[in-house]
């Protein structure tokens, strides 16, 4: 930054200033006492409109940005890594998000911008009983200005998607999302690509990107009616536009792509002359930009636990330098807000009694930040192995989900109803099928390379699938096809001609000989058993439970504590 600052007057305070610097001459003239008090009153005029110059040319936006909130709308455990061990800690609450936002929108209230980069609508039991549509008062309580929709805004499919983004108060945007050819709106855009804010004295422009591998990553039936393309296809377009056209001082583009595909299209060359990527999607805490070849990229937390803040600085019209940070949203240090509690309590109300239901207890911390194996999946895939006795149970590599901690005056952890549906929110029906031993082989290398290609656009963006009834160990550095060493199945060595039975949640759209990404498989069952009903009969038959990590899935180059797909800069998970 330029530190050689121009006073620059309007004629106004020009013609008054000369008055002053003339009757000080006059005064110096008749008294000369009076030379102290005319010159200090003289250096704080002139004080006062370098204050006055330096705010016309020197002006700070401020972005809070918030995402993967996953609906939760109380305060809750949330997990740290420090010291190599973890620490659990009470954050979020949208009460709480509701006074810190405030608190930061007073100390610069004319150039704030609030941001939301998806995942909203889904993720708790108010959400999914809802379809949502209980979150839109409370988001827009919070006043947001700009929102993106996440990979599971789509979850109660298209025509819900719409109504509850539509009816949240803040713009839309989303550059890679389209209508399909043969629906009724001919392939157009959903939402708008971009979306420009004259602030500060200048043109910012965003530009939105949701993940292109949604109809892959969730089931195929609820993006129906949806397509999407890879931001690099059109970008660089609208960059171009954004700069040239519209005389875009500042651009930013807003994703929802995961962290190791954002840090890809910071790499990409169609990504230059972005000057940040607002990421989202795999829960990451980046507290220190990442820089890629064309620009840097920011991913700020989940569940509400999380408020980034990026400071925009500019100057003379232009952006001349940026501030970060992530900031918890600490219910300590910022008592909820009334209004937005009596909200929330509103929304809760209808279902509290039923989701403070206690169903288990459990004397190990329920935790799914691992990207390899987890506590809290390997109690969902014990309750189903206990269920029907299959050979391999399986669950898919979900993200979403605070920890629930141990409370250390009881020494257990409590599990409600309204927990199983943050670890589930979606119940599906469990479904049997047969497979062989090679089929487990080739879908394992598929899994592995969705969760760990060497080219990001390939990532889905969530966590090693998880599962029961087998021991896998990997090398993740390796090529695709080359990454598994070796699989064991109920203890035994996998043999490639054996038929063996598994069982996964439907995944609905998916073909019926299709479960949990496996394609072919033989003898596909729905089962009559949904998954809440499974873990609620196995919680009560097995409480207290101690589910930990045991060495189901295990790497040659990452511990089993591995908490990011990011390798190769300076990004930390903590």
């Amino acid at each position: 930054m330029n530190s050689k600052k121009n006073i620059e007057l309007s004629s106004d305070n020009r013609r008054e200033f000369l008055k002053k610097s003339a009757l000080l001459g006059l005064a110096t003239v008749l008294n000369p006492l009076s030379d102290v008090v005319a010159a200090n009153n003289i250096s704080d005029e002139i004080n006062e409109l370098n204050t006055i110059s330096n705010l016309t040319n020197n002006q700070t936006i401020t972005l809070l940005i918030t995402t993967d909130i996953h609906s939760q709308i109380n305060t809750h455990d949330e997990f740290f890594w420090e010291n190599n061990q973890a620490v659990y800690k009470k954050r979020g609450g949208m009460a709480v998000l509701k006074t810190m936002i405030e608190s930061y929108r007073k100390k610069n209230p004319a150039n704030t911008i609030l941001y939301d980069g998806g995942d909203y609508f889904h993720g708790h039991a108010v959400a999914s009983l809802t379809e949502g549509e209980a979150l839109i008062p409370i988001f827009n309580q919070l006043g947001y200005d700009l929102m993106l929709p996440g990979n599971w805004e789509v979850v109660y499919k298209k025509k819900k998607m719409l109504y509850d983004m539509g009816h949240a108060n803040a713009a839309k945007i989303c550059a890679n999302m389209w209508h399909k050819t043969n629906d009724a709106d001919n392939g157009e855009l959903v939402y708008q690509p971009y979306w420009i804010k004259y602030i500060a004295g200048v043109k910012i422009g965003v530009i939105g990107y949701t993940d292109h591998l949604i109809p892959k990553r969730q089931s195929p039936a609820y993006s129906e009616g949806l397509r999407f393309d890879h931001a690099e296809v059109n970008i660089a377009k609208y960059v171009k536009l954004l700069r040239e056209v519209e005389g875009c001082a500042v651009v930013l583009v807003a994703t929802h792509m995961g962290l190791a595909q954002q840090v890809g299209l910071a790499n990409n060359p169609a990504a230059q002359g972005v000057d940040m990527i607002l990421g989202a999607d795999t829960h990451e805490r980046v507290r220190v930009p990442i820089q890629g070849k064309y620009t840097k990229v920011i991913e700020c937390g989940a569940f509400g636990s999380f408020l980034g803040k990026l400071d925009l600085i500019i100057e003379n019209g232009k952006l001349v330098d940026t501030k970060y940070e992530l900031l918890d949203v600490d219910p300590v240090k910022y008592p909820a807000d009334k209004n937005m509690q009596a909200l929330v309590d509103k929304a809760y109300e209808p279902f509290k009694k039923d989701m403070q239901t206690v169903i288990g207890t459990s004397t190990t911390p329920l935790v799914r930040y691992f990207v390899l194996e987890t506590p809290m999946d390997n109690l969902i895939t014990d309750a189903v192995k206990w269920k029907f006795k299959p050979d391999i149970a399986l669950s898919n590599g979900f993200r979403f989900c605070q920890p629930l901690a141990v409370d250390p005056k009881t020494g257990v952890a409590t599990i409600t109803k309204e927990f199983l549906w943050n670890m589930l929110p979606v119940n599906s029906e469990a479904k049997t099928a047969i497979v062989t031993g090679k089929q487990v082989w080739d879908w394992l290398e598929k899994e592995l390379q969705n969760a760990f290609a060497k080219d990001p656009s390939k990532r889905f963006g969530g966590w090693f699938v998880r599962y029961n009834g087998m021991e896998v160990n990997f090398t993740i550095g390796n090529e695709f096809g080359k990454r598994v060493n070796s699989v064991k199945i109920g203890g035994a060595p996998l043999d490639p001609l054996k038929e063996y039975s598994i069982v996964a949640c439907e995944r609905e759209g998916d073909p019926e000989d299709t479960l949990c990404r496996m394609e072919h498989v033989k003898n596909p069952v729905k089962s009559p058993f949904l998954m809440h009903d499974i873990i609620i009969d196995y919680l009560k038959e097995h409480s207290p439970v101690a589910p930990k990590v045991e060495g189901r899935a295990t790497a040659t180059d990452e511990p089993q504590t591995l908490l990011t797909q990011l390798k190769g800069t300076t990004y930390d998970f903590r």
